[in-house]
């Protein structure tokens, strides 16, 4: 199935068909294994807005950056670190003498918060599905140890409302398969009813390219046949996704946060597509327990990682790219991250594609 698949993507000659990868992951994944190198010219692979930390907006890392400023310990996972707010990065507080901590899970900055009970502590909780119940059982954890100084500072989202925002800058998704190994299905079939197309993959390089030939095939028949406006919709990652997902992971989501509007960087606002905690864990909401301030929003002149995530260019094509904007010196967010598109552009040469 492989070899057919690789044949396929190669000499495939029908009309120009626009792929979306709404994963940082799956991003870094087709560059690393060549699979760029193999498609043929008629298959255009779009970079979206599939990178957490990405589309955090600039106002979020302000927010951070004031709470490291006023004496509060920021617990994070690293590439938050260096994502540029409108004045510095939390790399630049920390370099000030503040406490920003870098951690691998939520619950190291529960047990920090208990070992330092003098102290305030925040965790930033940035991510898809994926990773907000894992959020959410850290609060669930400091509510039992009584802690009184621990909370989040939530930017977490979700992905069914950027598939909606997106869906006119593709002709179809290569949707996230550990997103949906939370969700389920049910959202994939509910866009291919209002007419947009996609399969769900996975990580490997097997994976990726059957993904992307069942994909082609399918968009392309689907197309040919249908007399309706309908999309088409694959699960090719059934080992890890079920049509169900994961309904603890979901119940545990429900429990302790609610649907709320959310600002996307270099998309804006998306009507309930961000996650908040419930009123009955107020005292675990940094934004309320610290009465953060409104942030005036800030730009990194020149820098359009917005367009990227958005789909509208390539990262070479941001006047910054390999100039400015290098890892070492990010200008914008999709530059820092591990999954970032410029990131992954920059590192694997594709500045030649």
């Amino acid at each position: 199935m492989q070899n057919e698949s690789i044949e396929f993507l190669k000499n495939y000659d029908g009309e120009t068909v626009n792929i979306m990868e709404v994963c940082g992951t799956h991003t870094h994944e087709i560059f690393r294994n060549g699979i760029r190198n193999i498609l043929s010219p008629k298959i255009n692979l779009i970079s979206g807005p599939g990178c957490p930390v990405c589309v955090t907006p600039m106002t979020y890392m302000d927010e951070a950056i004031y709470l490291a400023d006023n004496d509060v310990i920021v617990c994070t996972f690293g590439d938050l670190v260096r994502v540029p707010g409108s004045r510095k990065s939390l790399a630049v507080s920390k370099a000030e003498g503040k406490a920003v901590k870098t951690v691998y899970a939520p619950m190291d900055a529960v047990e920090i918060a208990e070992n330092n009970p003098d102290r305030e502590v925040v965790f930033l909780s940035v991510g898809f599905e994926t990773t907000t119940p894992a959020d959410c059982l850290a609060v669930k954890k400091a509510a039992a140890l009584g802690l009184k100084n621990f909370s989040l500072l939530a930017a977490n989202k979700t992905m069914p409302g950027a598939y909606k925002a997106m869906k006119d800058s593709t002709d179809m998704y290569l949707y996230p398969g550990h997103v949906h190994a939370i969700t389920g299905t049910g959202i994939c079939r509910e866009l291919a009813e209002e007419g947009v197309s996609g399969v769900i993959a996975g990580f490997t390089p097997s994976e990726l390219v059957t993904a992307l030939a069942l994909g082609v095939k399918g968009y392309i028949q689907n197309k040919t046949d249908s007399s309706s406006n309908k999309g088409f919709y694959m699960n090719c990652y059934p080992r890890v996704v079920r049509d169900e997902g994961s309904p603890k992971a979901v119940e545990m989501i429900n429990e302790f946060m609610e649907e709320c509007d959310a600002n996307w960087r270099g998309i804006g606002v998306i009507p309930a597509s961000g996650l908040c905690l419930r009123d009955k864990y107020a005292d675990f909401d940094a934004k309320k327990k610290y009465n953060i301030p409104d942030m005036e929003p800030g730009s990194s002149r020149g820098c359009r990682c917005g367009d990227v995530l958005q789909g509208k260019i390539k990262p070479m094509e941001c006047p910054l790219f390999g100039k400015v904007c290098v890892p070492d010196n990010p200008v914008g967010a999709c530059m820092v991250s591990s999954e970032g598109a410029c990131s992954a552009f920059y590192s694997y040469g594709g500045t030649l594609l």
